[in-house]
């Protein structure tokens, strides 16, 4: 990948989210995919227990939205919530006409197996046994890798958006980006009639997470820098139960286990959830979070447990296929013992703010998936209804496109090194990854003071000027462009926890330990942006 290239669309990042719209555009437009390592290697094909989706006759929209309503803890955005409640039995018919293999089950009306999980008043998590994020992904990549209009540019990570504020231009139009090829060091030029940030969430700003390494918050960052605004970036989901053990890198333990009847306990087999919520153990995840952390930090604990021994072998090979066969390669038996896990950063509920089209704040300009705050989350996620979001506002961001007509293509300048040089040490970006994702998980956790919310600030501060001199310097590497867009994801991330004043949802504060009784969004607004010279090269 060198010099410059044009596409109808541009796409970055190659989850659910991306990969979806990439197909529904495909048929009609030039579409490119930029993903940071190979295809696959993002967080959706990670996802374990399903989709949420009303199938069963047994169940219907209004409690749908409702649990998800509820789970949000008054800050979900009713239009939106509804919006893609009912939307999200077409998205899962066109991934099942996709070819997606759903499992099946004969002893319902639907045909499919529906699992329950936290929060949730019936069972409507449609699933590929325990691994439907990657069945989903492979069915999609497979369609993406064999369209003709749809370009891959794998080990590619871009470093920013080109805006007409960047170009000297005085519109908020977003004209494609600059990315860099990690195996080449090359930067190129990509122009496009529309971009779309779907690089999912911010997990590895934090020591402890369910996400794969890709998950650095680019999107995010990228949408700040160009004059987005984002929203509830406080309220960071941690999954109750993420497998703890030394040879064990981020592996989550499905819900579904807890909604297929896996109780939580204590090193001793004391139960611990009803103690915490009458829901126990399919209370929604923050609660369960809390109840661990607190269990934890209580008893000095290092881990609890999560058993699901009292259901036959043969059930969970046939429910649970990649966590039997992970945990037992680890010398787990979990048709004989129970799992030990810990709390770990998960999901990132805030974002770039959209609207029901999935447009940001920039003309031309999408957020879809993890990256975007549309509403639906408010102040805690629903288990199962982050796939369902990146269906439909792929969906919804695909039309929105398609209706509209393109413009020609202006000339965009190259990317500027001409003033830069190699870094001399860059062993100070893994000290400073390290120190970040350390001091966020202490300080900006499942549990917050204040205190500890300026302590992390004062250090994102030391580290966002090191590291700005870094950019300014040196040539980028990609190394440095995640820990750039980290260290920022991270300073988002603390500026809201202190906005707020009180504990809701996600957000528990030691100092506000009541909820208001209005629920009001945290919206960050960015620094005015500043106007450069017609067509100036930036760097």
């Amino acid at each position: 990948m060198t010099g410059a290239m044009q596409f109808d669309t541009l796409i970055i990042g190659s989850g659910l989210a991306g990969l979806s719209l990439a197909l529904k555009l495909a048929d009609q437009q030039k579409v490119a995919i930029i993903t940071k390592k190979s295809l696959l290697e993002g967080a959706s094909a990670w996802a374990q227990g399903g989709i949420a989706a009303v199938l069963s006759q047994e169940d219907s929209l209004a409690e749908h939205i409702q649990d998800t309503l509820t789970a949000g803890a008054g800050l979900c955005d009713p239009a939106t919530t509804r919006y893609v409640v009912e939307h999200a039995r077409p998205a899962i018919d066109w991934l099942i006409a996709q070819g997606v293999p759903f499992t099946r089950d004969t002893n319902n009306d639907t045909g499919y197996h529906l699992t329950r999980e936290g929060g949730h008043s019936h069972r409507r998590i449609i699933h590929a046994a325990d691994a439907t994020g990657h069945a989903v992904q492979e069915t999609l990549a497979t369609k993406v890798l064999a369209h003709p209009n749809i370009t891959l540019l794998e080990h590619t990570i871009a470093i920013d958006l080109i805006t007409g504020n960047k170009l000297g231009f005085q519109d908020d139009r977003c004209y494609g980006a600059y990315a860099l090829n990690s195996l080449s060091d090359e930067v190129s030029t990509i122009a496009a009639h529309d971009t779309i940030l779907a690089t999912g969430g911010a997990g590895k700003v934090y020591l402890y997470t369910t996400n794969p390494d890709t998950v650095t918050g680019d999107g995010i960052a990228m949408g700040w820098r160009a004059g987005c605004r984002v929203a509830n970036m406080e309220f960071i989901q941690f999954h109750p139960t993420c497998l703890y053990h030394p040879h064990a890198k981020s592996f989550l333990i499905s819900e579904a286990v807890r909604g297929e009847g896996g109780i939580l306990k204590l090193p001793d087999g004391t139960r611990f959830m009803p103690w915490h919520d009458q829901r126990a153990e399919l209370a929604p995840r923050d609660i369960v979070a809390r109840a661990i952390d607190f269990e934890m930090k209580k008893r000095g604990l290092d881990c609890v447990y999560l058993d699901i021994s009292h259901q036959p072998r043969e059930f969970l090979q046939q429910h649970f296929p990649t966590i039997y066969a992970r945990c037992l390669a680890l010398g787990i038996d979990i048709a004989r013992q129970p799992i030990p896990v810990v709390p770990a950063a998960h999901y990132t509920c805030g974002g770039v703010m959209t609207d029901l089209n999935a447009r940001t704040d920039l003309t031309n300009l999408y957020a879809v998936g993890e990256t975007a705050h549309t509403g639906l989350h408010g102040a805690n996620r629903l288990a199962s209804n982050s796939l369902l979001e990146c269906m439909v506002f792929a969906e919804a961001a695909a039309r929105d496109i398609l209706a509209k007509p393109s413009g020609p293509f202006i000339p965009l300048p190259p990317w500027d090194e001409s003033r830069v040089t190699d870094a001399d040490e860059e062993i100070i970006i893994a000290h400073n990854w390290a120190e970040l994702r350390r001091f966020m998980w202490d300080y900006v956790g499942i549990v917050r003071t204040t205190k500890r919310l300026q302590r992390a600030q004062h250090r994102i501060k030391l580290l966002h000027e090191e590291i700005n001199e870094y950019y300014t310097n040196f040539h980028v590497t990609s190394d440095l462009l995640e820990l750039r867009n980290l260290v920022l994801s991270a300073d988002l991330i603390v500026q809201s926890g202190l906005a707020r004043h009180e504990s809701r949802g996600l957000h528990y504060s030691k100092d506000y330990p009541d909820t208001l009784p209005q629920a009001i969004p945290t919206v960050l607004n960015p620094p005015p942006q500043k106007l450069a010279p017609p067509l100036q090269t930036y760097s």
